[in-house]
């Protein structure tokens, strides 16, 4: 048993809730354990002046965290992004491009943008899945927007983090336990089983094929529980509010 008592292959209690903005043309709060993270997508007629004429979208991530989402004050970044800040939002954008067919998305900019309100280890994968539903949900209020145009075809994206601690392999890791890891690995898988990314790393001594083979599947039985919370959250939204999205989320 851990700290907070979970089992070493149990996730920290998740919530997505979808909708959380009014304005934005997709949202999601996603709560996991202490870590909170709000997702908001944005879409633009447009592309980057390198993409125009290609006949295919974009999607990218912003990342951000709150001064108060720390125990000590979190600096705002005003004068350009750390490494840090640049590393996860690339994450963000590849691991979110991976689940969506841009050519069906046509020559529009998507932006994902991922505000943590409150850092508890994770905030990273977590913006990956709560990314992935704010994102749905803007593509299938646009479908009911342009009545001609169809959501492009989408695979589920989701992500956790796994690590090795006092030599035992646990599943996605608070910020005491990420702390501590002798191994840290960040995961993102789409639908079909397939790893999008895999960022790992040892901290102390290098580790085997063996440790690397069970963090995985850890991983693995980890983001197919999160795939079917982001499911249930589009298909609660859309359910409850079928005047602002399309009637299929499938």
């Amino acid at each position: 048993m851990r700290q907070d008592g979970r089992r070493r292959d149990q996730l920290r209690p998740v919530s997505i809730e979808p909708g959380y903005l009014a304005f934005a043309d997709g949202s999601a709060l996603i709560t996991c354990g202490k870590t909170r993270v709000l997702c908001a997508a944005t879409i633009q007629e447009s592309v980057p002046a390198w993409m125009a004429g290609q006949g295919r979208g974009w999607i990218t991530g912003e990342y951000a965290m709150l001064p108060a989402s720390t125990s000590q004050r979190t600096p705002r970044e005003t004068r350009g992004f750390s490494g840090r800040t640049q590393e996860i939002r690339r994450l963000i954008g590849r691991s979110l491009r991976a689940a969506v067919d841009l050519r069906g998305l046509g020559e529009r900019l998507v932006t994902v943008d991922c505000d943590v309100l409150q850092a508890d280890g994770g905030t990273r994968t977590a913006s990956v899945t709560g990314g992935q539903v704010a994102l749905h949900l803007a593509l299938l209020k646009l479908a009911k927007r342009l009545e001609d145009w169809q959501v492009p075809a989408m695979e589920p994206v989701a992500a956790v983090s796994v690590g090795v601690v006092g030599e035992a392999c646990l599943l996605d890791l608070c910020y005491k336990e990420d702390s501590t890891a002798e191994v840290d690995l960040n995961v993102v898988m789409n639908g079909e089983g397939e790893y999008i990314e895999v960022q790992g790393t040892a901290e102390g001594r290098p580790f085997g094929r063996s440790r690397l083979d069970e963090l995985l599947d850890l991983a693995q039985a980890g983001i197919r529980d999160l795939r079917q919370m982001q499911q249930e959250a589009v298909a609660r939204a859309v359910a409850e509010h079928p005047e602002v999205y399309i009637g299929s989320h499938t």
